[in-house]
């Protein structure tokens, strides 16, 4: 187990979203998209108008193209923290999206939620998949924990990482860790 100085894996859990939800799933949205809108010179009722269109596109793709994905809520010591959307395929599991509040960042909850799926994907010989913006900094912590770039489409970089031992890499010694514990 990782040395997490501000986060446990204790005080770190997953809720399913609720109807009451929608709010703060788009506060967690907005706040991703808080730097890259900046520099466009929009008032605060445009930013916000313009998320809200954003983020009900956003919602209604993950809908109608994940039929039963688990969608939600992480949760930090009993309060909400952020989201965490994923679809189980019989060959792949599907990061559709993770999003942490601003206060919440850097402190190792992400990691450990990514740790949890790349452990069941290890334990289920599943490949793990998430679409990253490439110019989002996380594209590098993905590497980190073992992701490599699979393939792009626009602004996206398709991700993967794998659990064969055969691959090399951090994905083949997190993969034989996952099978030990």
């Amino acid at each position: 187990m990782s040395h997490f100085p501000e986060t446990t894996r204790a005080c770190v859990a997953l809720q399913p979203v609720r109807s009451g939800d929608e709010a703060f799933l788009f506060n967690v949205y907005a706040s991703t998209r808080a730097e890259e809108l900046a520099p466009a010179g929009w008032n605060e009722q445009e930013q916000e108008s313009f998320l809200r269109m954003q983020f009900q596109a956003q919602d209604k793709h993950y809908r109608e193209n994940y039929p039963g994905a688990e969608l939600q809520i992480i949760q930090v010591d009993g309060g909400h923290a952020g989201r965490l959307y994923v679809h189980r395929r019989a060959n792949e599991i599907r990061i559709m999206d993770i999003a942490l509040l601003p206060a919440y960042r850097r402190r190792g909850i992400g990691t450990i939620l990514l740790e949890e799926i790349l452990a069941e994907g290890a334990r289920l010989e599943k490949i793990v998949t998430i679409h990253v913006e490439v110019f989002n900094p996380a594209l590098h912590w993905y590497e980190r924990l073992g992701f490599r770039k699979k393939s792009a489409d626009g602004p996206y970089q398709l991700m993967e990482w794998s659990p064969s031992p055969k691959a090399g890499g951090l994905e083949s010694d997190r993969a034989i860790e996952a099978h030990r514990a």
